[in-house]
């Protein structure tokens, strides 16, 4: 094992063949280095940040109980990320008042003032309402497509592992919830119908 200072430079794999003969040390690393992945794709899922918080805790621990199953037929980040948006599904069935406890969708509730007239920066909080609602209003299939695409933390590939479905699937909701966002936006006069 590579001396602590240069952890950084053991792969993935190695680290995970290690994790895999026991060593626990190993299996940490891989934490540090996937938890913030793991816990947006969490809060994706569930926009509830103690919510997402608790299923990337369980995501790591199934992980860690699954390891030996490990194949490498993809990569450990894509296998990680599986595990973790299928935790976060699971507890956001079992939440029965997930959708009383909805957190607004953090992109699109944001408002940058910054030296803008009043006038402007009220139509942009109006525009980041209307968005954030027609997010709300697609399917979760294609909703949960829809910000995990947009989030810029995975590619197309990882996404469509996390949800279990093929690229081509992926990228056909991204377009339809795209689409659907839009009608409604051009529907309330904020784009151009075309």
């Amino acid at each position: 094992m590579p001396a602590a200072g240069s952890i950084g430079c053991v792969t993935d794999d190695e680290l995970v063949r290690l994790a895999q003969a026991g060593d626990a040390g190993a299996f940490d690393q891989l934490v540090v280095r996937h938890q913030a992945a793991v816990f947006r794709a969490a809060l994706a899922a569930l926009r509830v940040p103690e919510e997402a918080e608790e299923a990337a805790q369980d995501a790591f621990l199934r992980a860690w109980q699954k390891l030996g199953s490990f194949r490498g037929d993809a990569a450990f980040r894509t296998w990680l990320l599986s595990i973790a948006w299928n935790r976060a599904l699971s507890r956001r069935r079992s939440m029965v008042t997930w959708f009383a406890r909805r957190a607004p969708i953090e992109a699109a509730d944001r408002m940058g003032g910054g030296g803008k007239g009043l006038l402007e920066a009220l139509h942009e909080q109006d525009l980041a309402r209307h968005v954030a609602a027609a997010i709300e209003q697609l399917s979760p299939k294609l909703r949960d497509a829809l910000l995990l695409a947009q989030s810029g933390e995975y590619g197309y590939d990882e996404v469509a592992a996390m949800l279990s479905v093929p690229v081509g699937t992926l990228k056909s909701r991204v377009f339809d919830a795209r689409r659907q966002v839009k009608r409604r936006l051009a529907a309330l006069g904020y784009v151009s119908r075309d």
